[in-house]
């Protein structure tokens, strides 16, 4: 694993609590030409859009969109159709988008049929290739909402296409950044036909699900790989091992969602289903000094309902941090006790929340990133056994993805045992014809995790 010079010493410094020099404020640890640079699209619709004028009131500007069918040359039409043909090599089936009409239409010369099937080719090519070409409703506990068509919009793109006469240009300028696409974009090129290649199909699917521009500096954590990485422009930074959701109810769910902040010696609210399913409350409120012992206060209010919280200390089922990322799904990243597991080579041990390994560590050093914390002051917050706060100036995004074949954090390029059985329907949707008009958000059910970080 590579680790970026600049950061080693930030992250021993921040382990070992030395002398060095405290940031004054958040910084960009990355230099200016390692930046990713954005794609012009908002320049270019903004161009082709017309905008009316702001109201004295101050209501929102409202921008007339491009119609879907857009005049479209022969030239552009033979362009698009040579694209098309070539979709496979971005693992996708020329099949899916209507070729022999498109074709049909060409040879017919130019006019509302052309205009029509064109038009219908590119929009079904760039919505998959920007949003993914599986169906909403077959990636499983799939919870992120990907910003790109609204970023990228299709109108635009296809104005922009038709305008500049650069089809394959403008396609390609919404495909996926990450090294790990491109690295299973060549792995495709020299599979054959198989349930390699369809497996290396269906995770290049899953990165165009996620946000083209990831941020430049993210926590990424692959739920089949049990690990956590800290990344920086695309780079690793530091991995950490991590233990995720038992298969089941308790699977850990697919999310993109803002730390916040970083909680230091953290409280635990236990669950009513411990509270009460297992007799906790009773057995904290009949044996204050086991409770004492076991850090757990217990109180009955006036109705009988009763509450239990776990306090900071070395004991305290969430461990030395966690991380604050509120979310519908009640999923966040913490420490444990018990770190011997992490030894283990299967994972999936949790409720639900992400474990993660050497939390210390990585809550110091967010803390520095993001907060402005010296190194000393974070040792000392962790020491402090207080509960404590450290709120981000600027959230960092974190996502908890699920990849089944990418490079692992040694970089090689690997497979990942499917711990949920969330391949399956990936594949089959792929299989079957394209589905159109897809839904952006998932209809399954929101899963609040009730973590037990005890078992």
């Amino acid at each position: 694993m590579k680790v970026v010079a600049s950061y080693r010493s930030i992250l021993l410094a921040a382990v070992a609590a030395s002398a060095a020099p405290a940031f004054a404020q958040p910084v960009d640890l990355l230099p200016p030409e390692r930046k990713i640079e954005q794609q012009p699209l908002e320049a270019d619709f903004d161009a082709i859009v017309t905008q009316a004028n702001t109201p004295q009131d101050g209501t929102p500007v409202v921008r007339q969109i491009e119609p879907q069918v857009q005049h479209w040359s022969l030239a552009n039409a033979v362009a698009l159709v040579a694209v098309a043909e070539k979709i496979g090599s971005e693992g996708l089936d020329p099949a899916d988008y209507r070729l022999d009409e498109l074709r049909a239409a060409v040879a017919t010369g130019e006019g509302e049929a052309l205009n029509a099937a064109a038009s219908r080719t590119f929009a079904w090519l760039v919505e998959d290739m920007r949003d993914g070409r599986t169906p909403m409703d077959s990636r499983k506990q799939w919870f992120v909402m990907d910003p790109d068509a609204d970023r990228y919009p299709t109108a635009g793109l296809m104005t922009r296409a038709v305008q500049t006469g650069d089809i394959a240009g403008t396609l390609q300028s919404v495909a996926p950044v990450h090294p790990d696409y491109a690295r299973l974009k060549a792995e495709l090129a020299t599979t054959p036909a198989g349930a390699k290649r369809k497996l290396i199909r269906a995770n290049m699917d899953r990165w165009r699900w996620l946000a083209r521009d990831l941020g430049s500096q993210y926590l990424m954590t692959n739920v089949p790989e049990y690990q956590l990485r800290l990344t920086v422009n695309d780079k690793i930074v530091r991995t950490y091992k991590t233990i995720v959701g038992k298969p089941g109810r308790t699977a850990t769910p697919q999310l993109a969602e803002s730390v916040e902040g970083v909680i230091f010696n953290p409280t635990w609210t236990v669950p009513q289903s411990i509270v009460k399913g297992e007799g906790l409350g009773a057995r904290v409120l009949g044996n204050p000094g086991w409770a004492r012992a076991n850090g757990y206060v217990g109180t009955r209010s006036e109705n009988g309902f009763v509450t239990v919280v776990q306090q900071p200390g070395p004991g305290n089922s969430l461990g030395l941090m966690k991380l604050d990322m509120p979310n519908q799904h009640a999923i966040f990243l913490h420490d444990t006790p018990s770190r011997g597991l992490f030894n283990q080579p299967n994972r999936a041990l949790s409720h639900g929340c992400v474990r993660t390994e050497r939390a210390s560590e990585l809550a110091i050093t967010l803390s520095i990133l993001q907060a402005g914390l010296s190194p000393e002051q974070g040792a000392e917050t962790i020491k402090s056994g207080k509960y404590t706060r450290v709120g981000f100036v600027k959230p960092i995004p974190v996502y908890i993805t699920y990849f089944t074949m990418g490079s692992d954090i040694e970089g090689t390029l690997r497979t990942f045992n499917d711990i949920y059985g969330r391949d399956a329907p990936v594949l089959a949707s792929l299989d079957a014809p394209r589905v159109a008009d897809r839904p952006r958000l998932s209809g399954e059910e929101v899963i609040e995790i009730l973590d037990d970080p005890r078992v």
